[in-house]
């Protein structure tokens, strides 16, 4: 059953709903806790899962005048109720559907060819089962960093999720050793020219519990260069890929995509795919596929592939290698550019 679809609403100044940002299951906060938080404002009337990140919902309240106070009280402040949380809100209209339903499922591709996104590769088996566990056995010797729902280390530059960016004045550092091949592999590759050149000076290396994923994201583009590498090590996992268009979301560049006829087929706000994701494989994120389209992994434990229904595995550990942008971002999308233009909180979500 697809969750309830909300959108902006049109022509009206004000709604009854909120859309709330940084804010859900996801993030350590239940819908009775956001209930109570709101209900401060006036009758909550119901708390509805925005989509299915776990990050986002919707607010309902019984009258618009108490969305209106709610918006005005907590739009882009820590929320003491909710665990001190930043809060991005707007108002929000539910949109009905010819069907009453919505199809929240996308299909998901095996190759990067199916999708259809310049500037996105993948590359399977990029190293052995036994490489693969030579990484995981590096890796576990070093101290995690608990988040709320997963671990993570950092090397070269720490990356700081309360700002979405990095100190490149603070260095950690040399890579550990562990990743030389892995650098020296990438450097190799076929696909792009420039990766020869490029010298690759963060790691993150995260670990997702079942279940676990990352809500909607475009890596800052003031933080990084154009070119993103994720090895994924232990576990499979589903990475959907977006690129709104309506709105507040409309590209100021061209895309190679047909917009209009692929969102009658996916019937939203935004165009959508996805891609499976099997451990050791590395994918690679340049262009446009970087600089436009959001990234994600849903909140899944199993994972619906051709047909086939593919468990996630005790952990997946992914390594996703970069390197620090020194000087203002000019890349050719704006509408998406924290160096270009002004973010509201929505068109570059926080990494939660």
């Amino acid at each position: 059953m697809g969750l309830a679809r909300f959108g902006r609403p049109k022509g009206a100044l004000s709604s009854p709903n909120l859309f709330v940002a940084n804010c859900g299951p996801a993030v350590g906060l239940s819908h009775d806790a956001i209930a109570t938080a709101f209900g401060a404002f006036g009758q909550v009337s119901g708390v509805h899962a925005a989509d299915d990140t776990g990050a986002r919902v919707v607010v309902s309240f019984a009258q618009e005048s108490s969305a209106q106070n709610a918006l005005n009280a907590l739009h882009g402040r820590p929320c003491p109720d909710l665990k001190g949380r930043t809060l991005h809100i707007r108002y929000s209209v539910l949109q009905p559907t010819s069907m009453g339903r919505v199809d929240d499922s996308v299909e998901v591709s095996l190759l990067h060819s199916e999708l259809k996104i310049p500037g996105l590769y993948l590359f399977h088996d990029f190293v052995t089962a036994k490489e693969e566990e030579e990484l995981l056995a590096a890796v576990d010797e070093r101290p995690w960093k608990n988040l709320a729902k997963r671990r993570v280390q950092h090397y070269g530059y720490e990356f700081c999720y309360e700002t979405r960016n990095v100190d490149s004045k603070k260095n950690l550092g040399e890579f550990p050793s562990f990743v030389s091949p892995i650098l020296e592999r990438i450097s190799m590759l076929s696909k792009r020219e420039d990766v020869e050149t490029i010298a690759l000076d963060q790691l993150t290396v995260n670990e997702y519990p079942p279940g676990v994923g990352l809500s909607p994201h475009i890596d800052t583009h003031s933080a990084f260069e154009g070119l993103i590498f994720s090895l994924s090590l232990a576990g499979p996992c589903i990475m959907e890929f977006r690129r709104y268009f309506e709105g507040g979301w409309l590209p100021r560049t061209s895309s190679s995509i047909d917009i209009e006829t692929e969102n009658s087929e996916n019937n939203s706000n935004f165009l959508r795919r996805a891609i499976y994701l099997p451990p050791r494989s590395l994918l690679l994120l340049s262009g446009e596929a970087r600089y436009a389209w959001h990234h994600y992994i849903p909140h899944h434990k199993i994972d619906k592939v051709k047909g086939s229904v593919i468990r996630r595995g005790s952990r997946r550990v992914s390594f996703t290698i970069r390197k620090v942008r020194t000087t203002p971002c000019q890349c050719e999308f704006p509408l998406y550019c924290d160096s270009q233009s002004y973010s509201d909180g929505f068109s570059i979500e926080l990494k939660s």
